[in-house]
């Protein structure tokens, strides 16, 4: 009997990105339930009852939230194809550290730039271009995050770039100018297939934002 996969997920997510492009490393067929999140289902209620928050991966009947355990499963499950953790579980355990530093750093300081205006938004963008540039140090010259192939940490951070272009507009800033060796990495991963299928269209999401924005009476 074939696996049943189902993704409940929210297009301009950078989290549910981030399993887009893991099942599509894997070359994993599913089936993609967009979701209101204003007028949240009763699906994805009840397979995410505690975050009632998108993306949630449905294998089988059974539910696993939470976009980087997500992935995760995803590796561990399919995992005679495009292996995205090392290994090696000292190399394993850096992969997560950095993929949590995504988490816990990203996100935040990306909401102020766009969020935000005045004084507020000039100390977020500075945080935003702090935590790229310690991205950027930890990049170095490898092709990946993890070496010379594509993997957990990459994952965790391209899709990200879909909403650069959006950070750039609100908080006149060229990413490019400040990390061109994070945004030469981009380069590389929109080459791969898995990825530039996956990532929500950049012009898109800065209309959602701009829209995001008028709403909150930023705009």
């Amino acid at each position: 009997m074939a696996d049943q996969v189902i993704l409940l997920d929210f297009w301009a997510s950078m989290f549910g990105m981030r399993v887009r492009i893991a099942l599509a490393e894997k070359g994993v067929h599913y089936e993609y339930k967009e979701q209101d999140l204003r007028n949240k289902s009763p699906l994805l209620l009840q397979m995410n009852p505690i975050h009632k928050k998108i993306p949630v991966l449905i294998h089988n009947g059974k539910h696993i939230c939470e976009s980087l355990i997500i992935v995760q499963y995803i590796d561990e499950v399919w995992h005679d194809k495009a292996p995205l953790l090392p290994s090696d579980p000292y190399q394993r355990a850096q992969a997560r550290f950095w993929a949590d530093y995504v988490d816990k750093k990203l996100y935040d300081t990306g909401r102020k730039v766009w969020t935000t205006k005045g004084d507020e938004q000039e100390a977020g963008k500075k945080d935003f271009i702090a935590v790229l540039k310690v991205l950027e140090g930890e990049l170095g010259d490898k092709p990946y995050f993890g070496g010379q192939s594509f993997g957990f940490v990459d994952v965790s951070l391209i899709t990200f770039s879909s909403w650069f272009h959006a950070y750039e507009t609100f908080g006149n800033l060229s990413i490019e100018k400040e990390c061109p060796k994070l945004m030469a990495w981009v380069k590389r991963c929109k080459e791969k297939e898995s990825v530039s299928k996956s990532l929500a269209d950049e012009n898109k999401v800065l209309e959602f934002l701009q829209t995001m924005r008028k709403n909150l009476g930023i705009e």
